[in-house]
């Protein structure tokens, strides 16, 4: 999709982040931007500095979570605008105990699968049949993470699985009706936004956010090492970057990794192909 200007695009988690990144960036090339995140006060602070540009925007406070709000977030798109070009699933969490498989808590499971690939789901089940009928060109972006690539019992890279899963799925969808859509999957490694303290918007309905004063030494080590590790990565504006061309490119895997990453996601598929078993190491 060549040309932006002048079309529409819709971006969840767009308050902070990767999510505000790419908004102002489609902005940049003279869409109109949708933005739709849960925290109401960071996404009218988002959008006066989109408009602060001279670029067309309105919020629309979403929990993707709930099927409803996304429908109801597509709804208001579509009387905005008349029309969606890009859709970028892209709100997400990190949360869990940090506990083997065998022991973290449910409630955690639902939240962090609820948000990183039903909330994925719902915006492709609301948007996509409207893109369709509409018969224009667009562009499903979803977030997935180099942890959708790489060996991980924990909810995070479960759901991260799914969605690299579900997206190459909508692609070939798309390619055997010969639509005018097509998709993307975004995989970023260590990325600088507040990812690591997404609790901060966990509904009570899941329970209260981890206590992690209650982690081991080895867990609070980790933490450790992960935050710096996000505090270094790279910046959202060059994700943006990549995201925008493959929209323009029609690329479909997106990632935007560190080295270290990239090797071991190839070792993890070269341990596939051989046989092996996985590899005890993050990476």
């Amino acid at each position: 999709m060549k040309d932006l200007a002048g079309r529409v695009a819709v971006v969840t988690g767009a308050a902070s982040g990767m999510g505000l990144a790419f908004a102002h960036r489609f902005a940049d090339e003279g869409m109109q931007v949708v933005l739709a995140d849960i925290e109401s006060e960071p996404l009218a602070m988002a959008e006066a500095a989109i408009r602060a540009k001279g670029a067309k925007a309105l919020t629309v406070r979403t929990n993707v979570l709930q099927e409803g709000n996304i429908q109801k977030l597509a709804d208001t798109a579509f009387s905005a605008f008349g029309n969606v070009h890009i859709l970028c699933n892209n709100a997400g969490v990190v949360g869990g105990s940090g506990l083997p498989v065998w022991e973290a808590p449910l409630r955690d499971w639902d939240w962090v699968f609820g948000v990183n690939f039903m909330g994925v789901l719902h915006g492709i089940r609301a948007f996509v049949p409207r893109m369709l009928e509409n018969g224009e060109e667009g562009h499903i972006v979803n977030t997935a993470s180099v942890a959708g690539l790489l060996t991980g019992a924990d909810p995070y890279s479960v759901s991260k699985h799914g969605v690299v899963c579900l997206t190459e799925g909508l692609y070939k969808q798309f390619r055997a009706i010969g639509a005018k859509l097509s998709a993307s999957v975004l995989c970023p490694g260590w990325v600088n936004t507040q990812i690591l303290d997404a609790e901060r918007n966990r509904p009570e309905e899941f329970g209260p956010p981890n206590d992690r004063s209650k982690a081991t030494p080895q867990q609070q080590q980790g933490r450790a090492m992960i935050e710096q590790f996000v505090k270094t990565g790279f910046a959202p504006e060059e994700v943006a970057e990549q995201v925008l061309d493959a929209v323009v490119n029609d690329r479909f895997y997106i990632v935007p990794a560190q080295d270290h990453i990239r090797a071991a996601v190839k070792q993890r598929f070269d341990d596939l192909l051989a046989g092996n078993n996985p590899a005890v190491s993050l990476f």
